[in-house]
């Protein structure tokens, strides 16, 4: 179970405490709702924050719970994954209050996790970023060396193709999302993929 570690421990501690990655957690989980309920807006849940609202932040660390897993996943050994998840979610019920909507919360989110991954290879001053065992299936981590090669390719990896690989892989969004998401076009986006998967297998190939 989730165990945040940080001055915030007392506010923390009132989040829904579920696990990161027990092999038999449904990663697509979402609250359960009626027909009449409807969610609402990431907008109105951050102004909810923002007010001091926990309630709000919990229903968006249940919203994009999943997100962030599944990128730190792909970018930390197995045994650090739920340290850096929790750092993602402390650094932004500390920085709530700052966030402006000049872009969407995810996106914002996303920006939080890239740099609690960066700062986790900081402090630990390893001069890889991993990637799982297998990049096409995020429920089977590991730590062999066919991991390890992965991981190091991964890393000479330009920061566009690393993104657009972990948000089709991590986050399994779809293209035409991604499109939207970077405001490309949607064969332009699977043009970028493509090149991203070819530079990915030429990395791993250089490394064997």
């Amino acid at each position: 179970m989730i165990q945040f570690k940080s001055n915030l421990s007392i506010v923390i501690s009132l989040l829904p405490a579920r696990p990161f990655f027990d092999p038999n957690h449904d990663i697509n989980y979402r609250p359960e709702m009626t027909p009449l309920q409807t969610l609402p807006s990431d907008t109105e849940l951050v102004q909810s924050a923002q007010d001091g609202k926990l309630e709000a932040f919990t229903m968006l660390y249940e919203r994009y719970l999943p997100m962030v897993c599944n990128r730190v996943r792909y970018s930390v050994p197995p045994e650090d994954v739920e340290d850096v998840s929790q750092e993602v979610f402390i650094c932004a019920i500390r920085s709530i209050k700052s966030f402006r909507g000049e872009a969407k919360f995810g996106t914002w989110l996303r920006t939080l996790t890239i740099r609690q991954i960066a700062e986790y290879y900081r402090r630990r001053k390893r001069p890889t970023v991993p990637l799982d065992e297998n990049f096409h299936a995020p429920h089977d981590p590991g730590g062999t060396d066919e991991a390890i090669l992965l991981r190091q390719a991964f890393r000479k990896l330009p920061e566009p193709y690393r993104e657009i690989l972990l948000l089709r892989f991590a986050e399994e969004m779809p293209f035409n999302e991604i499109a939207i998401l970077q405001r490309r076009n949607i064969e332009s986006v699977k043009s970028h993929f493509r090149r991203a998967v070819a530079a990915l297998q030429k990395q791993v190939t250089s490394h064997e």
